[in-house]
């Protein structure tokens, strides 16, 4: 009796024991499995589950949930813009993350006027100066650096999961600050030459201040050179960042202090600047837009040779 006893216990603890590893195994691999979840538990997990919501009106991947994604894919959205901004000082009334807000504004303008685009996450740290001894903006508080060669990688790895996860057909680098261009470019050029299927840019064209302060010229935005405030700020800039967000710019206490002038220019006239403002978006937008058509026109050359 003993001896049956024993051996009901010993099968009663290698059952617990396959059982325990069997919970502790992954089930294998199920090609219908998307959105973090198992297809065979849940079908919102099987990868051509409809949407059990309506969706929203939004060009930004962060703010589109992955049946959103994917449905805009397949609707004709075949192009993803990657946009790096920065942390760096400007001034004593904009924001440290000045170039992000003017590429919230912008890159939402070129992706609705494209309507085939949509907008990854704003790469917001980027080479500003050297860390250690500080240099160039890593002088000033709040300031955050990266190394060139992690700025290059987060760019290839931000590229390569939007292609292999989305299948996006054009990858579309733009860039707010000076010292993005180079790291975009070289990414980029190394990408499109290794794609030949996906068309990869660096859109130049879109990092124009001369050219977008000359045509605001035009539009009514006249500075005097010697009224110049010498800071890393002027009337372009502040209307790009003010049109998404007035707080960016201290718009309110600003116009409390007797400050709302850049350069001799005024910001005081909320709805007069805020057309200014929309007409810079619309510029930089346009341009870009074009550039990148160009830029698409020359893979679709170069693959028919």
């Amino acid at each position: 009796m003993k001896t049956v006893r024993v051996i009901v216990l010993m099968l009663l603890v290698a059952t617990m024991a396959a059982m325990a590893q069997q919970r502790g195994t992954p089930p294998p691999p199920d090609p219908r499995d998307m959105g973090g979840g198992r297809c065979a538990e849940n079908p919102v997990n099987c990868k051509d589950a409809a949407r059990p919501i309506a969706g929203i009106d939004s060009v930004w991947l962060e703010e589109l949930t992955w049946m959103d994604i994917r449905d805009a894919v397949k609707a004709g959205k075949d192009t993803v813009i990657i946009s790096t901004g920065g942390m760096e000082p400007n001034g004593p009334y904009l924001a440290s993350g000045k170039h992000n807000f003017v590429l919230h504004a912008n890159c939402e303008a070129i992706a609705r006027k494209m309507g085939n685009a949509l907008c990854a996450p704003i790469i917001k740290l980027v080479p500003e100066g050297n860390i250690d001894p500080p240099t160039s903006h890593m002088l000033s508080p709040g300031t955050i650096s990266m190394r060139e060669e992690t700025f290059r990688m987060m760019l290839e790895d931000t590229a390569r999961s939007l292609r292999k996860s989305t299948g996006f057909k054009k990858i579309i680098f733009i860039g707010d600050s000076g010292g993005n261009q180079a790291g975009m470019k070289a990414v980029a050029e190394k990408l499109n030459a290794e794609w030949p299927d996906t068309v990869v840019a660096h859109i130049a064209e879109y990092y124009t201040y001369n050219e977008v302060t000359k045509f605001m010229e035009s539009q009514g935005i006249k500075t005097d050179p010697a009224k110049s405030e010498h800071m890393h700020d002027d009337p372009i800039i502040t209307l790009n960042m003010l049109i998404d967000d007035p707080q960016s710019v201290r718009w309110d206490q600003r116009v409390k202090a007797n400050k709302a002038t850049i350069d001799g220019f005024s910001i005081a006239d909320k709805k007069k600047v805020l057309d200014l403002a929309k007409k810079v978006v619309d510029h930089r937008a346009d341009v870009t837009i074009e550039a990148i058509k160009k830029a698409v026109a020359a893979k679709s050359k170069a693959s028919n040779k």
